[in-house]
This record gives structure tokens, sequence and C-alpha cells, in this order.
């Protein structure tokens, strides 16, 4: 027995998601939660269990959730065992240019996807930030902004991984698109946080390490990531695969003792992140089940609501309330996956208003931990956030109709 229609079905379903979004309850509990509620609300019950077992056993599911755990083992074995700081620091000594450093590290740094990563970069652009007469909320801009810059065309990202299994549309077509993205962030991230910004002194390391030995620690630490992209676009290798080369390398590199290993592999975020994973998967399958896709395809249909708009303001919204792309994009593709056609140029657009959404959320916990860490408010950042958004905004729509 259906206790809703799909319109209804969802409507109380995501007015429950955004009150546990407000509680701050976690990520896998809200998209788990709120499955759970749709699916009692718009399924039959003897539907449900079928639904449960086919999102678990299902082939695209468990490579995401593969993909998932392998790159968060990976980002957590680099953080113990501090090999994280070898790269950051040694390209910092290679580097001589304040401005150079200030923009590469925090992207060098995003290469790692840790919940709240821009506080590991943020210690490391400090000296140069002061040394470029930086207010505290240009430092936080472009600690945060920079670091994000690198995801839209990152192969190993979670969110570009998720994307690509919910929509079924190829990671690489995806990324293609994303390319002016990128380059609009980059540019806009000069001219609002570098440009113009003066040096109080000449920039001077004092290392006691050769070039040669900062290169070559800078590659050995960088090795793993490196081995792990390169497989997966050289061979087409899954991510979990590649993940675990990734994270065998690093560990003959590192030779982490038990404690090390112990934290590593005992850390929640790690499984609890792989758990949202799988939560994402079981809310698209529950919401294609419920038959809500129809209903908003007759709408685009009948010329009710524009195809674009929900594109745009659907996604954005969500990621910038739940504060995370995965989440927007997760609530958001199921909805729409019946009603619209998910092409790479359909796809890159959701994306990159999911992310970017995201990227300026104050539920965003890279802003808010790097304005914590420089001691200064939200509202002084969006005074470069808000401009540099809409350009890359602006940059994803006209990619849309242009290419």
């Amino acid at each position: 027995m259906v206790l809703a229609d799909p319109l209804t079905s969802v409507v109380i379903s995501f007015a429950f998601l955004a009150i546990l979004v407000y509680k701050r309850v976690s990520l896998e509990i809200t998209l788990l939660s709120t499955s759970l509620l749709l699916a009692l609300l718009s399924l039959d019950f003897a539907v449900i269990p079928f639904v449960f077992v086919g999102t678990a056993v299902d082939s695209t599911t468990l490579s995401l959730v593969g993909a998932t755990l392998g790159i968060m083992l990976l980002s957590q074995l680099y953080k113990e065992t501090g090999k994280v700081e070898d790269v950051s620091q040694s390209l910092g000594e290679i580097v001589k240019n304040p401005k150079v450093i200030v923009s590469v590290l925090p992207a060098v740094v995003g290469l790692l996807p840790v919940a709240g990563g821009a506080l590991m970069s943020a210690p490391l652009i400090e000296p140069e930030a002061d040394n470029l007469r930086m207010d505290k909320k240009r430092k936080v801009y472009v600690n945060v902004w920079f670091r994000h810059i690198i995801f839209p065309v990152y192969p190993v990202s979670q969110v570009l991984i998720l994307l690509s299994a919910l929509t079924g549309v190829p990671l690489f077509s995806v990324i293609l698109r994303q390319v002016p993205v990128v380059l609009a962030m980059a540019t806009t991230g000069y001219f609002l946080g570098l440009w113009k910004v003066q040096m109080k002194s000449k920039h001077d390391k004092g290392s006691e390490n050769s070039p040669r030995d900062n290169l070559a620690t800078l590659i050995k630490a960088f090795l793993p990531i490196f081995i792990m992209i390169f497989v997966v676009i050289a061979f087409g290798w899954d991510v979990f695969v590649a993940s675990l080369i990734g994270l065998a390398l690093l560990m003959f590199i590192a030779r982490p003792g038990f404690n090390v290993l112990h934290k590593t592999f005992s850390n929640p975020s790690v499984y609890t992140i792989t758990l949202a994973a799988f939560g994402a998967m079981l809310l698209r399958n529950v919401t294609l089940t419920s038959g809500i896709s129809d209903v908003l395809g007759s709408m685009i249909s009948n010329g009710q609501v524009s195809q674009v708009v929900l594109l745009l303001v659907l996604p954005a919204v969500l990621a910038f309330l739940v504060g995370s792309p995965s989440g927007g994009i997760a609530i958001t593709v199921p909805i729409l996956e019946a009603a619209l056609n998910f092409t790479p140029k359909t796809a890159s657009l959701l994306y990159s208003a999911a992310y970017l959404g995201y990227v300026g959320a104050p539920t965003h916990l890279c802003l808010v931990l790097t304005a914590k860490y420089f001691k200064t408010s939200l509202n002084a950042v969006y005074r470069y956030m808000v401009p540099s958004l809409v350009v890359s905004f602006a940059t994803a729509l006209l990619t849309y109709f242009m290419i």
C-alpha cells in the first residue's frame, strides 16, 4: 500500500531532510533516513526490501563505495604519516614566489579530499600571506578558493565519481566541459586575491636542503597520488583498485608503524563518508522507484518549468543547504533522472551548480574552519567570494549554451 503520491512523498521527505540538515545531523544518517522515509511513503512495503538489497548488490554502487573507501584511506594515511606536509613544504622550498605558493599549496593539499582540509593548508600559507600584506579576509578567500579550483577536473574526485555513477555519463566527458570553469575560477582568484598585493620583503626561505633534495622529497611524497591518477587515466582502471595501489605504495614509502595504521584504519570519517556514498545511491534508487521523475518530466514537457533552471537552482540550493556537493548531487540526480536526458552537457551544468553552491555555503566546513583559524567573520570573506561565484556560475552557463 502506497501512503502518498510521488510529489507529496518527496515534499515531505525533503522537508525532513532539511530539518536534519538544520540540526546538523551527519550526511550519511541524513541520506539513509530520508531514503527510508521516502520509501515508506511512496512504495509498497513489499517492494522496499528489493530496492534496498538491489542497491547494495548493484555494481555501480559497489564501485562507488569502493572508490570512496580507497580514497579516504589514502587521504587519512597521508595525513597520519605526515607526507602531506612533505608535499607542501618541499613545494614551498622549490617555489620562491609567494603568490605562487599561496595559490598552489592549497590546491596541492586539495588533492587529498579530507573534510575541512583547507585547515591543513591555512598554517602553511600564512607566512607567505603575511609577506604579501594580506588582510585576514583575503587570506581566508585565497586559501579556500584555490583549494577548490582543482576538483572540477580532478579524475579521482569523489564528487565527480559520484556524478558519473548516478548519471551514467563518462567521467572524462564531464571533466572536459569543466575546464572553462576551472580557468574562470583561477583567473578570478588571481585578480581578487593576488593582484596588486605587494611583498614586505624579499622571499628567503633559508632552507638547509638543496633544491635537488626538495625536489626528491616532493616526488617521493606525491608519487602514490600520481600513480593512482595515472592508472585511472591511462588504463581506465577502477578508482578503488587504483587507490589500493596508491595506498600500498604510500605504505612502502612511509613505512608506517602500527599506531599510524591503527589511526588510519580506525578513523570514523573513513567509514561515515563511505556510508554516505551508499546513502546517495540508495536515495537515488528509492526516488526513481517513487515515480517523482515522471511528474517532473511532465512539468518540463508542458513548459511549466525550465530545464536550465532546474539544473542550476536545485543542485546549488541543496548543496548550499547540505554543505556538501555530493549531497546536492545525490538528491538532485534521482529527482531529475527520468525528466531529463543526462548528457555531458547537462551533467556538467548540474555538477557546476552543486559544486559552486557548496563552495560559498556557510555550511562549508573548509570555509568555516579557515575563517575561524584566521579569526575573521564569514561576512567579510563574502566580499571576495560572491563575485567569484557569480563569474564562475556565468562561465558554467555560457559553456552550457555555447559548447
